[in-house]
């Protein structure tokens, strides 16, 4: 038996899944999908208007999600093994994958840059380091006001793209908030004054996105700010202004991640279920969107039909992201991308009588998930597999 000190190991039994988390990923994986399809068709006013609008909300909305279900990481035994089966190899996967179909078609990169992610890859590194560093941040006194100036100062010097750094630092405080959620502001959302706001928030943010998409463009990169990577010199800020916009992108996405979170519905649908499987929608879309672009040119092809083109493009990002949450395509892939990887761990008996008893959850593997619900409301009894 090793003489390393052994992890931790939980006994808790494992957690019913929670509808209203289930759906707030279902929605937000459909506009995942529909903002990467209309990366390509951005040289349009529609589609920029759309692109400008999800992309100021979207992942922060899922970040500050999968922070709160992370909330309760402490590194034991089930949640480490479950890091590295669930995070760690399908990043390995993916990256491994998208570069090679790139530098078929593309010829880049020269050299795979495997720690280096170029697209979806960096949304799993960003979850691999965030969980790490989740007791640091529930240690911390201050730990939202610490994030947030860590994102604002890391646009003022040179990160390099290991693991996504850029981005893991410029998205940490929706995280970090997230960790420090507390359930009665998921109550309070769901208040039926606070949803009618809401709507016009995100109504209202979308027809203006809509309607300043030539102006925007023409005076500043906004699209470019959203990705949260780049250094404020490269937009064309200096230091003091690029803090201020930043600043002022944090709360705007703050703003309608709330919106977000108060329309999300609270109740059991089909889109629960189907936001139980968002993990392969995310894995996969860049495979089909990057086939459908290299292969057959499509975005060029449809550019022409201007504001036809996106609304189709959109319908069909739909229709391919319910697709790819559909059950047989979880059962194809889940040996793929989650696997057990039982021969790699130390049996944990070993160190406990006691086994973990895990069932992993799609964006917060190895975390309990404790969202209470209403005394009144009955529990529910799905699992996700």
């Amino acid at each position: 038996m090793s003489r390393l000190d052994p992890l931790p190991v939980s006994t808790s039994a494992p957690k019913e899944r929670v509808a209203y988390l289930d759906n707030a990923r279902y929605w937000v994986m459909l506009l995942v999908v529909i903002g990467h399809s209309l990366t390509e068709l951005v040289v349009m006013d529609s589609a920029r208007g759309v692109y400008t609008w999800i992309y100021l909300f979207h992942m922060p909305f899922f970040v500050l999600i999968s922070g709160y279900t992370a909330r309760h990481y402490v590194g034991d035994f089930r949640q480490i093994r479950r890091i590295v089966s669930t995070l760690i190899v399908p990043y390995l996967i993916v990256e491994t994958g998208l570069q090679l179909i790139t530098r078929h078609y593309d010829g880049e990169p020269e050299h795979f840059m495997i720690l280096s992610p170029q697209w979806l890859g960096w949304f799993l590194a960003a979850l691999f380091i965030w969980r790490l560093t989740t007791p640091i941040w529930r240690a911390l006194k201050y730990p939202i006001t610490t994030a947030v100036l860590i994102s604002l100062l890391a646009g003022l010097i040179e990160i390099p793209n290991v693991l996504a750094l850029p981005k893991v630092l410029g998205l940490l405080p929706f995280y970090v908030i997230g960790l420090h959620f507390d359930r009665e502001v998921f109550l309070w959302l769901g208040h039926a004054r606070n949803r009618i706001v809401a709507a016009v928030l995100l109504g209202g943010s979308f027809v203006v996105c809509l309607a300043f998409a030539q102006s925007w463009a023409d005076r500043w990169p906004l699209t470019t700010w959203l990705l949260w990577k780049a250094r404020y010199d490269e937009l064309g800020a200096g230091p003091l202004e690029g803090i201020a916009i930043r600043a002022l992108l944090l709360v705007i996405a703050f703003v309608l991640t709330l919106a977000a979170l108060s329309l999300v519905p609270r109740g059991r649908s089909w889109t629960t279920t189907m936001g139980g499987r968002t993990f392969y929608c995310y894995l996969l879309h860049g495979f089909v969107i990057l086939w459908l672009d290299r292969h057959f040119d499509l975005w060029q092809r449809i550019e022409p039909y201007g504001a036809t083109a996106v609304l189709g493009c959109i319908a069909t990002a739909t229709i391919v992201a319910n697709l790819l949450m559909t059950k047989p395509v979880a059962t194809v892939f889940r040996p793929v991308f989650e696997p057990r990887l039982t021969w790699m761990f130390r049996d944990p008996s070993e160190d406990t009588q006691h086994l973990p008893g895990d069932h992993p959850d799609v964006w917060d593997r190895g975390v309990e998930r404790t969202l209470p619900r209403r005394a009144h409301r009955p529990p529910s009894h799905h699992h996700l597999r």
